[in-house]
This record gives structure tokens, C-alpha cells and sequence, in this order.
């Protein structure tokens, strides 16, 4: 897997920069490299993460994941590196304690509890079903999903691939690696529905406006969740409390409504090619 770090610096010309007070000395908790804190995201989900464009065409990691990254490394006085890549690579690293944290919009799946830890919600979304408006008439209900005639898509290795699988287990179930990936299928008429989360299926929609959230998808475990390591009590208890101050003193609301804006805008959802640049097949 071929992995880009994106430091601090190269984050800050589309991000908020926090200038929280370290809550905790960098030597009070231990993280994958001394004095930084690597997390790892997967750049296609936005209003989470995603790259803005600037009116030279340059791409800069966005999102209110990201926002709240800078903040959390701030408040433990420690450099952040982000490490984009797929969402399922997101899980892996993560499970085999290669980085610190995993933020991409994470579901606090009961499933994933073996490979990480969770922390608190910082934020509270839903789940949908996603068509385009020519289709949105054969699917009145979620159960009109539950067609063998349909291809319904979810991301890989995404609690929406376990919510097709359980709502639409007749169907022709898709998993791709990437939301943008759902999108295109939708668009070009090549898949009939998807499951995406709600607040990206609704970034998607202003951007997209053929797409159609159709309805709401029934799960327990709302609202998202950040991955840390396993194990790591310290990180944990840093993490919840960086999660706790940003909620109580505003920031994070800040960052949700910047980086809604942001997405409304010009963006690439995907990794960077080799130079850090969007790859030409997928730039505008």
C-alpha cells in the first residue's frame, strides 16, 4: 500500500488552527512515533474528509475529521500526520497498531471492537438509501431494495456493506473501495441504489443533484466514532477528552459548517497520485 503523509503544516491552508493548550505533555502518551500523532483517513467522504480545491487547482486535505485531528494533536502538544488511503486500509492499520487513530467517519461497530477501541461520539449522523431521481419511484420503502433485479452498492469493509447485506440480502450486492466509486455507478445508470451515510450522501447531493437520499436506514449504533489503537488507555482518555472540549467550547461545531462549505465547493474525493496531485483521469 502505497502510504502519502500529510503533516500538520500542509493541512493548515483549509483548515481551522487550534490553538488549544496541551492537555496532556507529549511523553504522557505513548504513540506510534515519539512527538507525532498519525492518524489514518480515507479521503472520500465528505464532509469528514475530502481534498478542496483552490482556484489553482491545488488540493488540500479538508473536513471536519481533519479539523478535529489538528485539534486533538494540539491539545496533546503533538505534530499531526495524516496517512490517507482506502477505507478498508484505514481498518487494517489500524488493527495492526501501524497509527495511532483511524478518523473516517467511523461507526462504533460492535464488530470492529476486537481490532480497535472507540471513543466517545463526537458526532451524531444517520444512514440512507441513495438513488438517482429517475429511479427514485421503485423504491417507496427500504424494502423495495430486497430485489434480485437490483445492484445495490456500499462502501468496502463499511458498516454499509453490513446494512445492505441485512436490508437487501436478494439484491445484487456491489462493494466498491470508494464512495466516489457508488456515485459514478449511480450516475451512469450502472447501479440501481446505495447505502451511504447520511451527511455524505448529502455533500454528494449538492454537488449531485440527479442524486436522491430516498429514505433513512434503521441502525442502533448512530453517530460517529474516532478508532484508536488497542489497548492504549492513555491515547483513549486523551482522545475523549480532546472530543469532550472541542464539542463544549464550540470548535467542533466550527468545523462541521467550515467543512460543509468547503465540500459545497470545488473537490477531489480519492487518494493523490504518486506527486500529490489529483490524477488526471479525475481532475475536472
Amino acid at each position: 500500500m502505497n502510504l502519502k503523509k500529510i503533516t500538520a503544516l500542509a493541512l493548515g491552508a483549509v483548515m481551522a488552527v487550534s490553538m488549544a493548550v496541551p492537555t496532556f505533555a507529549a511523553d504522557e502518551v505513548e504513540t506510534v512515533t515519539d512527538g507525532k500523532l498519525t492518524v489514518a483517513t480515507s479521503p472520500d467522504f465528505a464532509p469528514y474528509e475530502f481534498y478542496s480545491i483552490d482556484k489553482d487547482g491545488n488540493p488540500s486535505l479538508a473536513g471536519f475529521d481533519m479539523d478535529l485531528a489538528k485539534y486533538i494533536a494540539d491539545k496533546m502538544g503533538l505534530e499531526l500526520e495524516v496517512i490517507p488511503m482506502d477505507f478498508d486500509g484505514v481498518l487494517s492499520e489500524l488493527s495492526q497498531k501501524n497509527v495511532d487513530l483511524g478518523m473516517a467517519g467511523l461507526s462504533p461497530d460492535p464488530a470492529r471492537e476486537d481490532a480497535m477501541d472507540f471513543s466517545d461520539i463526537y458526532y451524531e449522523g444517520g444512514q440512507s438509501f441513495v438513488t438517482v431521481k429517475d429511479k427514485a419511484d421503485k423504491f417507496k420503502t427500504l424494502e423495495d431494495a430486497n430485489n434480485a433485479d437490483y445492484s445495490i452498492g456500499a462502501q468496502t469493509g463499511s458498516i454499509q456493506l453490513t446494512l445492505a447485506n441485512e436490508n437487501a440480502p436478494d439484491a445484487d450486492i456491489v462493494s466498491l473501495p470508494k464512495v466516489t466509486d457508488l456515485i459514478t455507478e449511480l450516475l451512469t445508470g450502472k447501479m440501481d441504489g446505495a447505502f451511504i451515510e447520511t451527511a455524505v450522501a448529502e455533500s454528494y447531493k449538492e454537488n449531485y443533484p440527479d442524486l436522491e437520499i430516498v429514505c433513512d436506514v434503521p441502525y442502533e449504533a448512530t453517530g460517529s466514532s474516532i478508532g484508536v489503537a488497542k489497548g492504549n488507555e492513555a491515547l483513549l482518555k486523551a482522545v475523549n477528552e480532546a472530543i469532550k472540549s472541542a464539542k463544549e467550547d464550540g470548535s467542533l461545531d466550527k468545523f462541521v459548517a467550515d467543512a460543509t462549505e468547503l465540500a459545497a465547493g470545488q473537490t477531489y474525493e480519492g487518494t493523490l497520485d504518486d506527486n500529490g496531485a489529483v490524477p488526471e483521469t479525475d481532475a475536472e
